[in-house]
């Protein structure tokens, strides 16, 4: 009989005398996860890009941070030896970047993830590896809300992208050479280093914007629906995946809050959150989008996360009001906003 899911508070115990690699390692998810686990008996390796600089992480993990091009294949050959879980989030996360530039974008969110699977096949390594996928692979919903049944029509080429590293991972999963899954996220907020892609990471700008007393601009009407998720809850999907691998290798999940909310009302919700805390009401102004959208802006999105929690016990515990307010908070704790940088 296989074990039930553990618990939410149980799930950093999965990685105890572990050794973890993270792709991306000075990102947005690698700097979260890594705060989450860094007091864990367990070995880190941060993998970054050259001159990136890695957020300083104390605490009880041994943390071993490594610059490399995850389009090489020899890296992955170095760094894999050894390995337990892979949690793989290095990516090229622009649509409109990949639009343009398709044979780059496959390089980078493609190529390193057959280059991972392909050297645990050549070695004989078996790593749990973690995808970080995003819910926009479906394409455009057909119905609301949506779960693992929904059929996949990527409309941009990151979207592609995504869906064929994806289906590496569940391929190479089947073959029994790995056990992973890709967790879909639907739009992730909180605090965290900075985007490098202007297109993402829109509400923590808007938090950004708010406190330093800027107005708040809605490009058209903002009707249309969001899933917003905090970070921590992403992480701990993340780590609930790994603690129940067994109930959940080879399959993908959407992974959200559950709550629809339209652009306009989050980005209200951000404005109506700063003047509490600081007395300062910034306004919304509503100007024409810089280009024309792209189909997949215009969807409507709300994520059904009941398959993930019926295998693994993990759900969204943070409300939008309050995970706005914790990146407030952690803004403000750091110069008012003026240092600190989120995604």
């Amino acid at each position: 009989m296989k074990s039930l899911p553990l618990k939410c508070m149980d799930v950093k115990k999965c990685l105890e005398q572990r050794k973890v690699l993270i792709t991306g390692g000075a990102g947005y998810l690698a700097t979260n996860l890594v705060n989450s686990i860094r007091c864990e008996d367990c070995r880190i390796i941060r993998l970054g890009r050259p001159g990136r600089e890695f957020p300083l992480a104390k605490g009880a993990a041994r943390i071993d941070d490594v610059t490399g091009d995850i389009r090489d294949m020899s890296l992955w050959e170095r760094l894999l030896d050894g390995v337990d879980v892979v949690f793989h989030f290095a990516a090229q996360t622009s649509v409109r970047v990949a639009n343009e530039n398709p044979p780059a974008d496959m390089t980078v969110n493609v190529l390193p993830m057959l280059y991972l699977l392909d050297s645990c096949r050549r070695k004989g390594w078996q790593p749990i590896v973690l995808f970080a996928g995003t819910a926009t692979e479906a394409g455009m919903p057909l119905a609301l809300p949506v779960n693992e049944s929904h059929t996949d029509d990527p409309t941009t080429v990151y979207d592609l992208h995504k869906l064929m590293a994806e289906n590496y991972l569940k391929f190479y999963a089947h073959q029994q050479i790995v056990r992973g899954t890709t967790l879909r996220l639907a739009n992730v907020y909180g605090p965290g280093p900075k985007s490098s892609s202007g297109d993402r990471g829109v509400l923590n700008q808007m938090v950004r914007k708010a406190l330093a007393g800027e107005p708040l601009t809605l490009h058209g009407h903002g009707q249309y629906l969001r899933d917003y998720i905090y970070v921590d809850d992403v992480i701990q999907a993340f780590l609930a995946a790994v603690a129940n691998i067994d109930r959940i290798n080879g399959r993908h999940f959407v992974i959200g809050n559950g709550q629809g909310h339209t652009i306009a009302q989050a980005v209200e919700l951000v404005a109506e959150r700063v003047a509490r805390r600081t007395g300062r009401v910034v306004p919304v102004k509503q100007l024409d989008p810089p280009e024309p959208l792209l189909p997949i802006d215009t969807r409507d999105f709300i994520a059904d996360t009941s398959h993930f929690s019926q295998a693994t016990g993990w759900k969204a515990c943070t409300s939008l009001a309050e995970g706005i307010d914790r990146t407030i908070d952690a803004l403000q704790a750091n110069n008012s906003g003026k240092t600190e940088d989120i995604h």
